[in-house]
Parts: structure tokens; sequence; C-alpha cells
């Protein structure tokens, strides 16, 4: 569901508007014109619009979906993975992506759904990694082990999801700090 907010908003936030427009009648009020350009099945909500798509073609379509949407400067939120897309704020790197083993890919995330990200990590999803391609990407697997590439390949373990999600927003952000507070091997 893709909808207007003034300011970034937190998956709660985004769950909780999603359910609340649901539940309300499709149609009616102003149909945001954003509407006509996304791909698949589209239901109009007075200032939001729901994008139904099949699961075979759910990856691609997501991705058409929030590029559209961040275009437009609109919120999108995948239900089906329970993350909210918000528009900023991003990190530094142009072009980064976000790659998870149960097939998202995303350009120039947001800090915020990068945070929400590594608490998936499971069987269903053994990875989450940033990438910039050429130069470098910092990437977890359940067990909190990291991986780091830049011309070299390091790896370390952090005991706990926190350390992770650190290390990942430093890498975001610019901060080379997580490298000399882990050890590499």
């Amino acid at each position: 569901m893709v909808w207007d907010e003034p300011a970034p908003i937190d998956r709660d936030q985004a769950r909780a508007t999603y359910l609340e427009v649901k539940r309300g009648e499709p149609g009616g009020g102003d149909v945001p014109a954003v509407a006509k350009e996304l791909p698949g099945r589209i239901t109009p909500y007075p200032g939001h619009v729901l994008v139904t798509m099949d699961l075979d073609t759910m990856d691609e379509l997501s991705a058409k979906v929030l590029t559209i949407a961040r275009a437009h400067g609109l919120v999108c939120y995948d239900p089906q993975r329970d993350l909210v897309h918000n528009v900023a704020p991003l990190g530094v790197y142009e072009g980064m992506q976000l790659h998870t083993g149960d097939g998202m890919v995303v350009h120039d995330p947001d800090l915020a759904l990068v945070h929400d990200v590594l608490a998936t990590l499971s069987p269903q999803n053994p990875f989450a990694a940033l990438v910039n391609f050429g130069r470098h990407f910092l990437q977890v697997s359940p067990g909190y082990e990291l991986e780091y590439k830049e011309g070299t390949l390091a790896s370390t373990t952090v005991p706990d999801l926190a350390q992770v999600r650190q290390a990942f927003h430093e890498y975001a952000t610019g901060d080379r700090s997580f490298l000399t507070r882990h050890e590499w091997a």
C-alpha cells in the first residue's frame, strides 16, 4: 500500500495505517494520481492505493512499486514482509542496494528499512546485505556472522542483533567504526 506521509514512520505506524485503511471501503474520495502508474491489481482507497500481486511476481512488482512510490515521495508498506519503505533518511552511497535471502532487492533503502530487515533473518531469509557494486559490501547471516569486502573478504561473528544493526548503520552512513570494533579474519 502506498500513501503520503509528512515524515518517516515506523513499521508499527505503517501496519496500523494499512489495517485501518483496509477496514474502510475502497474507492471514494481522492485517489492518488500515482495509482495509474502502479503495476499489479490496484484498489484505490481515499488517499491510499493498495497494490495486490501474485506471489510468483511479488519481488519484481514490489521493486517497481517501491521505485514509483519513492519517485512520488510516498510511503510504501509491504504487509507480506511487514516492512515499511520511507523516502528518507537514506545512506550516503547513492545506488546502494539492500538484498535479502528471501528475494527482496531495494535500491537506495532508507535506514529504518535496513534496521527492520535485519530482524527478519531466519531459515526463510538466510542473509541480508548492503551492496555498493564494484566497491564494497557488508553482509550478515543467521548466527550474526558479518562479512565485509572491500578488496579482500573479511568475516567476524558478533553476539547480538544490536551489534549487527550498529555495524549496518555505520556502513550505510559511511562510518567505518565497525571495522575497528571487531576482530576480522
